[in-house]
Order: C-alpha cells, then sequence, then structure tokens
C-alpha cells in the first residue's frame, strides 16, 4: 500500500493537487492548444466519440472507472484512432457493478494511476469536439475526476446524440430515450453493452447516421447541430 500510494504522481495535498514536473508540462502543452472551433463543418475534422464506466450512478460519490472513445475523422470511424483506459482505484466497486461492466476488481486496482490516465485521454482527445449519449452523466464524471486528479476545470464543448437524434426523427423520438433503443432502431450492434470502449463505438456509429441525416437537411457544422440540440432540449423541457 505504501508502495503504491508513493507511485501516486497526483494527491490531495488539503484540496491543492500536487502533479509531477513532467505531468504539468503535459497539461500545459494541453491547455495551449488551440480551441476547437465550432463553425467547421464535421465532413472535414476529427471528432471524438466517447463513454465511460464508473462505480455506480451516484454523480456526487461514485467513481469513474473507465474511459473509452473512438474517433469520427471525416465522417468514418477510425478503428486505429482510439482510447481506452482503466483508472487504477483504492478499492474496487462492488461486485454488483463489475458484474454490470466487466472490470474485475484486480484490473480496478492495477489500472493506471488517474492522473496519467486523464492526461492521456486529454493528449488523444486534443482540442477536438467531444460527442456521447446523455452527455450529463459522462461529462459530470469527467469533470470531477480532472478537478479531483489534475486540478482541472473541464469545461468543454460536447453534443450530445440523446437530443440530437429525437431532433432529427421525431417520428421515434417519444418511444426512443435511451442508447439502446437507438441503436436498434438503426440495426446497429454493440459487442459488450456497458464496455466503455464498445459502447463508445456504437455511439460512434449512431454518430454516422446523426451526421447523414444532417445533411440531408442541409446542416453540415457542429455549430448547427448544437443549435439543433439546444432546440431539442427545450422541447423536452416544456413537454
Amino acid at each position: 500500500m505504501l508502495v503504491r500510494l508513493l507511485d501516486s504522481v497526483a494527491r490531495f495535498v488539503g484540496k491543492r493537487v500536487v502533479l509531477s514536473v513532467e505531468q504539468q508540462q503535459r497539461l500545459a502543452a494541453w491547455r495551449a492548444l488551440p480551441a476547437s472551433r465550432f463553425s467547421q463543418p464535421w465532413a472535414n475534422s476529427r471528432c471524438v466519440v466517447m463513454d465511460v464506466e464508473t462505480s455506480g450512478l451516484d454523480l456526487r460519490n461514485d467513481r469513474l472507472i473507465s474511459i473509452g472513445a473512438v474517433a469520427v475523422v471525416h465522417g468514418r470511424i477510425a478503428l486505429g484512432d482510439s482510447y481506452s483506459v482503466v483508472l487504477q482505484q483504492d478499492v474496487a466497486s462492488t461486485r454488483e457493478n463489475i458484474l454490470l461492466h466487466g472490470i474485475s476488481g484486480s484490473a480496478q486496482r492495477d489500472g493506471m494511476p488517474a492522473a496519467d490516465a486523464l492526461l492521456g485521454f486529454l493528449e488523444y482527445l486534443g482540442k477536438d469536439t467531444l460527442v456521447a449519449f446523455h452527455v450529463t452523466f459522462d461529462e459530470t464524471m469527467l469533470r470531477r475526476a480532472m478537478r479531483d486528479y489534475l486540478g482541472l476545470s473541464f469545461k468543454y464543448p460536447w453534443l450530445d446524440l440523446a437530443y440530437l437524434m429525437p431532433a432529427l426523427n421525431p417520428a421515434l423520438a417519444g418511444k426512443h430515450r435511451t442508447l439502446d433503443d437507438w441503436v436498434t432502431a438503426f440495426g446497429i450492434s454493440i459487442d459488450a453493452r456497458h464496455d466503455a470502449l464498445a459502447d463508445a463505438l456504437a455511439t460512434a456509429q449512431l454518430w454516422q447516421v446523426a451526421t447523414t441525416q444532417a445533411a440531408r437537411n442541409k446542416i453540415f457544422t457542429f455549430e448547427e447541430l448544437c443549435d439543433l440540440e439546444q432546440a431539442q432540449r427545450w422541447v423536452y423541457e416544456i413537454s
């Protein structure tokens, strides 16, 4: 246990996160990257579709366990451009939780130190647009981990397929609320549900459906999709 604590490169001292010099340099290099431009067309750019696995659904107390992400480059899924990591846990999640995502207790305890796992994700992401299904959960868990282990306020632009798909497919909106609903509707298979990388890959295929449909409606940029998403959020709020 002492060795593990010494090997942990990011930790709290009171409320202050302490990073090694190398980690500080990696974080500074990411911060220095130019910001993503929402005005650019997705067909000429790279975006990152991601999913997470956690120790539970409590946004305040549960922990981020794994991140899975795949890039969509110029509209095509780039299988060789992916990221998958298990964050090292001091204490493994419950048996019921392990049965859900399949990440064993030993795999959790032997995972990558959280600060390095998160820095690796930032380096993989660059400053490209993030896409997910039900962004609120993924974003909250990721932001809390970034704050706790890197001291980073991760305020970042996302696109949420949980709102885009109903906006693009109003006839299906009432009956389709979950990722399973939408992937089934479009014949997308998920090899291992509740595996972060597998879910990210299925979500990336759903993203391809969304952008194809958007193009038919002469919607070509991330900014236009963001406007469509926000309009659908408003519809849900008043319904």
